[in-house]
Formats: structure tokens, C-alpha cells, sequence
């Protein structure tokens, strides 16, 4: 497969006046042409500001990328200036935000927000621009469309307005699609429907999707490939299937222990994952999961564990690297 995305080594630092915080670190992962990713983890894990990092959004000061790589089509964008960045955000590259609402400006249409990168990247002039944003409103299933392009965002709903920012995200047809927890703050039949227009546009764009969210039960039906991330450090990396069916590292198992399952008994009490993530200010000199890990060891207070293959397409960074219970 053609590899669309490499990242290596990414390390990225907040300098606060408590201390400088380890968001993200040292982590490595490629993503393929057409490929869908899933970035799992719980709040603080290091999973937004990962993807932040790689568009070049990461607010500075007080945050840093400190030390790797992002290729991109064959280029560094660390190397890139702001210019040079600006021309591939929302063309070849484009990001779904979590809070749309947040995230379209109050006091614009919706025409013009959408307009705005076609006549940036693709040289469109005004009606052709219009046109194209009605077609991507339909695309994502906003009836009227004609008429709603004149629509502010308070008179969209959450789900329509998410489907505003998808349509956005579309409207160059990029290479990359980053979507940061996307369906979050929506009900469950309004994120089905989120997922699965995703699911079909990148059939029809032939795109790669990174999709970012701490509900390992929803990624079940998107992700080709899963990272699991725990403060700031992937922990493991799998094909969906294997990584169901065989996670390795306890984080993870953890995680999918907590997911309800149809074929247990509705008596049982969901499991949890005890204590708190650490402190990235003061990170741990061991294995940063070691203080909740129930499978811990002596070596694992010492030595962070490296992301090493366990079999071929499966990596995990653990010592013990146990095997979940059927």
C-alpha cells in the first residue's frame, strides 16, 4: 500500500509556569493511502494534541514540538513555514473538530465559510464556489441546501452543523481526513449517521481518515487499524480484528473489558480501570500505566518499555505483555 502519512519520533511539549508538560512522546506511526486509523484513549492521553501537532496547530507559546518528523507526501511539514502549511490545511489535508459550534464562526454564513478554502486552494471564483458548496451540503444529507447555504450556525442543529463541518473538511476532496472525536457531543442515532456518511464519502473520495475517540466500541465499525494511546506514548498498535481479539497490552484490556457486551450477562458489573492517569509534568521514569496496571512487575517502576512487534502489523510496549481473559 502507498504510505500517505509517516510520523516519527513526534515529541511535543507545553512550557506552563508549573512546569513543562509531556503531551506527546516519541511516537511513530504511519498511515496508509485509503486507510482508516483509530486513536483510542481516555481524556489527556495525547491524542489531540497529536493530531494538532502533525496540521500545525499546536498554540505557541505555550506549546512546542520539540523533536521528530511528520512526513506528508514526501515532505517534512516541521520543516514547513506557516505559508507553506496554510496552503495544504483544508486541501490536501483538512480536520474535523470536535465542537462545531466552537469551531464555525458565529457571525458568517455557512456559504462562506465553505467558499472560502475553494477559492483559496482550488482558484474558484465566486458563483463556481457557491455551486460546489450547495453540491457539498447535499453530499452530507442538508436538505434545501440551496437556501440553507445563507443559514448562520445557531439556526443549524448540533447534528447539522457537524455535518457543516464534515462538508468543510470535504470540500477540496483531501488526501487526509483528520476527525477529532467528531460524534461526541451528539446522541446515538445522530452519531450513527455521522459514522456512517464518513464511512461513504471516503469510499467515494478515496481518502485516508484518522479517527480520533476514547470509545474503542465505536471504531469497531470504521477503523482498518487501532493506536491506543496512554499519556502521550502509543501503547499499542493493531489491526482492528487483532486487537479485539488479542490485545496485548493491559491498558487495552482494560478498555475493552469496560465496553458493555451483548453476549455477557446484563447482572455483571462493567470493569474498571483503577486510579488516575500520572502527572505529565512530573511523568513517571517507568512505565507511565504502572501505578494501575494489575499485571506490574519490578522492571516495569524502572524501565519505560519501548513499542516493539509481537507478531507482524502488532506492536505493544509492555514487559509482560499478558493475555486477556476469554
Amino acid at each position: 500500500m502507498t504510505k500517505l502519512l509517516e510520523v516519527k519520533n513526534l515529541e511535543t511539549r507545553f512550557f506552563t509556569k508549573n512546569g513543562i508538560v509531556s503531551a506527546v512522546n516519541k511516537i511513530s506511526f504511519e498511515v496508509n493511502a485509503e486507510e482508516t486509523i483509530g486513536i483510542v484513549g481516555e481524556s489527556g492521553s495525547g491524542k489531540s494534541i497529536s493530531v494538532l501537532s502533525i496540521m500545525g496547530l499546536i498554540p505557541s507559546p505555550p506549546g512546542k514540538i520539540t523533536g521528530g518528523e511528520v512526513i506528508f507526501e514526501g515532505r517534512d511539514l516541521l520543516k514547513l513555514n506557516d505559508a507553506e502549511m496554510q496552503e495544504l490545511r483544508g486541501y490536501r489535508m483538512a480536520m474535523i473538530f470536535q465542537d462545531p459550534m466552537t469551531s464555525l464562526n458565529p457571525v458568517l454564513r455557512i456559504g462562506r465559510q465553505i467558499t472560502e478554502a475553494l477559492e483559496l486552494h482550488l482558484g474558484m471564483n465566486n458563483q463556481q464556489a457557491k455551486e460546489r458548496a450547495i453540491a457539498l451540503l447535499q453530499m452530507v444529507g442538508i436538505s434545501a441546501a440551496r437556501d440553507r447555504i445563507n443559514n448562520y450556525p445557531h439556526q443549524f442543529s448540533g447534528g447539522m452543523r457537524q455535518r457543516v463541518m464534515i462538508a468543510m473538511g470535504l470540500a477540496c476532496n483531501p488526501k487526509l481526513l483528520i476527525a477529532d472525536e467528531p460524534t461526541t457531543a451528539l446522541d446515538v442515532t445522530i452519531q450513527a449517521q455521522i459514522v456512517e456518511l464518513i464511512k461513504q464519502l471516503k469510499k467515494d473520495i478515496g481518502m485516508a481518515v484518522i479517527w480520533i475517540t476514547h470509545d474503542l466500541a465505536l471504531l469497531a465499525g470504521i477503523a482498518d487499524r487501532i493506536l491506543v494511546m496512554y499519556a502521550g506514548q502509543i501503547v499499542e498498535n493493531a489491526p482492528l480484528k487483532q486487537l479485539y481479539q488479542n490485545p496485548r497490552h493491559p491498558y487495552t484490556i482494560g478498555l475493552l473489558e469496560s465496553i458493555p457486551r451483548l453476549d455477557k450477562s446484563n447482572n455483571k458489573k462493567l470493569d474498571t480501570i483503577a486510579g488516575l492517569p500520572p502527572d505529565l509534568i512530573n511523568y513517571p521514569q517507568g512505565c507511565p500505566f504502572a501505578a494501575r496496571c494489575q499485571f506490574v512487575v519490578n522492571k516495569c517502576w524502572q524501565e519505560d518499555p519501548p513499542l516493539e512487534f509481537l507478531e507482524e502489523q502488532h506492536q505493544v510496549a509492555c514487559w509482560v505483555k499478558p493475555v486477556k481473559k476469554s
